[in-house]
């Protein structure tokens, strides 16, 4: 089998001692070419000559959800098709790694990279389907290109945060849970649309919810990690199904108490409930529409001021080795 093992040398939790460790490993196994990255964008050119080449079997991505992201944007660059294009393969490196743990691989890169060589001998894999987003004809962000997700995306409160901690990693500050947690708290503070949202979701056939704060998009489940503690916003998410939604009508203080204890305390069976929440199941497209720009964020990744965002669910769209 030939190999690219894409490497972002800036991933949070491997070391180069480390990264060298599992070069070795997966090179013991298969005809493997390393390309690190060199800049934003260059995981998902790497991807796009993966995905153009004739021989290129398997992509690994070795970085965190944001350089899985953009391998997975640039094998896709023409779409999907499981059967041709080369198949995926995630050895975690960054601080919360959401979609390899959501798959079920472990988030030690070394014990991950086991894993994957074990799977790649008894040849176990599965093909997900992942999210799409596309500017809305007829709205200014019509001209946006298409971009794919592969566990979340946001609008408003939650891609906020993702803003906020950004800059502050942008500072040279590490990503740890505590800065998330003081950006959530900065990011309240100064959202203007607590008390009433500016979203509307709207869907084909079916009455159109508005009024939102925050529209939380799930692809699988758990939303998200606190460390060690999965968080459940839509418990019934899968790589299975379409895309699943979570959306709050109201952020005030006492809003936020009650819907944070109930992220803290989610689990498979529930998550965030309650009279400013809305929950839709297994959509194959919808739009959001805001009354004014807010941020946008897919994979934890801030992609600037959206009014207006169009979701598409595309079921079996990559094969993935697990």
């Amino acid at each position: 089998m030939r190999a690219l093992l894409v490497v972002n040398p800036a991933a949070t939790t491997t070391s180069a001692r480390t990264r060298d460790v599992l070069i070795h490993a997966l090179a013991s196994e298969m005809k493997l070419e390393v390309a690190t990255t060199e800049y934003r964008g260059h995981a998902r050119d790497l991807g796009r000559e993966a995905a153009e080449s004739d021989d290129v079997e398997l992509v690994v991505a070795l970085g965190g959800d944001g350089t899985v992201n953009e391998v997975v944007n640039g094998l896709l660059h023409s779409g999907p098709d499981p059967d041709r294009l080369p198949g995926l393969a995630v050895v975690p490196g960054g601080s919360t790694n959401v979609f390899a743990r959501a798959l079920g691989l472990p988030n030690d890169a070394v014990e991950a990279t086991g894993a994957l060589l074990d799977a790649l001998r008894e040849g176990r894999e599965r093909t997900v389907g992942l999210g799409l987003t596309s500017g809305t004809p007829g709205t200014d962000d019509e001209s946006v290109p298409s971009r794919w997700f592969t566990f979340n995306a946001g609008l408003g409160f939650d891609a906020g945060v993702v803003g906020r901690v950004e800059q502050q990693r942008e500072q040279g500050r590490k990503s740890t849970h505590a800065l998330y947690v003081r950006q959530v708290v900065r990011q309240f503070l100064g959202e203007q649309h607590r008390r009433r949202g500016t979203i509307a979701v709207e869907r084909p056939g079916e009455d159109t919810v508005t009024d939102l704060v925050v529209a939380i998009v799930s692809n699988t489940s758990p939303w998200t990690y606190l460390g060690n503690r999965p968080m459940y916003t839509s418990p019934k998410a899968s790589f299975d199904k379409g895309l699943d939604v979570l959306g709050l009508s109201r952020l005030s203080t006492a809003a936020v108490a009650r819907y944070g204890t109930q992220l803290l305390t989610s689990s498979p069976e529930r998550g965030p409930h309650g009279r400013h929440a809305t929950s839709l199941h297994d959509l194959d497209q919808f739009t959001l529409h805001s009354k004014v720009p807010l941020p946008l964020q897919m994979d934890g990744d801030h992609l600037g001021l959206r009014t207006s965002v169009t979701f598409t669910g595309v079921r079996r769209a990559l094969r993935v080795i697990v």
